[in-house]
């Protein structure tokens, strides 16, 4: 079971953060995106992550999420 929150993946400096919807800090910092989706899927496996865009495409922007 998981916790019940949702997660977002943001690019940080570091790397790549994950976060808990109204969290003030991240829960972890991980190297690569990939990385930070799947700690969210164990963290919460019943939600898909919120997931920061990070280049441009037909889709959207940077500075939009997308549901992975």
């Amino acid at each position: 079971m998981g916790t019940g929150k949702e997660y977002y993946v943001e690019p940080v400096e570091e790397g790549y953060s994950v976060k808990s919807l109204g969290a003030k800090r991240a829960s972890a910092i991980l190297p690569t995106q990939k990385k930070a989706i799947e700690k969210t899927l164990e963290l919460n496996p019943d939600l898909k992550p919120h997931v920061a865009r990070v280049r441009h495409t037909k889709a959207g922007h940077p500075d939009q999420f997308e549901k992975k």
